[in-house]
């Protein structure tokens, strides 16, 4: 009987991404950010994609300060032909694109009753449907080549209804995104395409630290952080090993998971 372990790489080795080629949206600032350093780091080369060009070329200088092969396009990801021309982009540059992580998105704080439709659009079209409209175009080119990573970034705001905070239209979207990442996993695995979302937990990031200034970030991080078994926030950093790990070759059979970064949050 064959054994696996007779030709392996190295487990060091499937982590690596030497090779390979990313784009992460929302990669400007926060969560984003993080992916893309650790990406390259890895050893991919990184299309840092974001709506404000000043954002995305500033990143990708610092991946270039790193030795990291790396692009910045501005992209609206809610816009098909945007969508569709910063993959050909990638594609122009690298002649590939075998890691798509798709974690553009925005909150809002809204009590439903007063909640506008436009409102609720706005959150949708760029938490749910950009990233589906990101993963098409995406697998456009993976399918392809038969082989790609699909990383969506979702929330434990996909399986909680957060407290004190309302946010239906937010958790909609995220819980959204978890089940399309799990149908497109579904979907394509037979065609070299795994798709898995990560749910980060209450993270510290820029958008977080302005929060803290306010008199309502003041009364619900130290909330936040009360109900995280860790008893803190998460770091940026914290998300970066799960980024890695599904982007390689160590997580080849896993698709359609959702891996949760919360520092346990969700098990009371």
């Amino acid at each position: 009987m064959h054994d696996p372990l007779d030709d392996a790489q190295s487990i060091l080795d499937r982590f690596r991404l030497d090779g390979r080629v990313a784009l992460v949206t929302g990669g400007g600032q926060g969560i984003g950010r993080a992916y893309a350093h650790a990406l390259g780091e890895a050893g991919a080369a990184v299309a840092v994609v974001d709506l404000v060009a000043e954002r995305a070329e500033t990143v990708a200088h610092e991946l270039a300060q790193k030795g990291i092969d790396a692009i910045a396009l501005t992209t609206d990801v809610t816009d098909e032909d945007q969508v569709q021309q910063m993959v050909a982009a990638v594609v122009d540059k690298w002649g590939r694109l075998t890691i798509g992580v798709n974690n553009a998105g925005i909150g809002l704080w809204q009590d439903s009753e007063t909640m506008t439709l436009e409102q609720w659009r706005q959150v949708i079209d760029l938490d749910l449907t950009a990233v589906w409209l990101c993963a098409k175009h995406e697998a456009s080119v993976m399918l392809g080549a038969g082989y790609g990573k699909i990383i969506n970034t979702a929330s434990i705001s996909g399986a909680i209804v957060n407290f004190p905070q309302h946010q239906a239209a937010y958790n909609a979207a995220k819980a959204g995104v978890i089940h399309l990442s799990k149908s497109l996993a579904a979907e394509w695995a037979t065609r070299g395409i795994r798709v898995n979302s990560i749910s980060p937990g209450y993270m510290r990031t820029p958008l977080l630290d302005a929060l803290s200034q306010t008199p309502e970030g003041q009364q619900m991080i130290p909330e936040w952080r009360r109900l995280t078994p860790m008893a803190r926030l998460g770091e940026v950093t914290d998300l970066q090993g799960a980024a890695v790990f599904l982007a390689a070759a160590a997580s080849d059979f896993v698709t359609g998971h959702d891996l949760v970064v919360d520092g346990g949050y969700t098990v009371w």
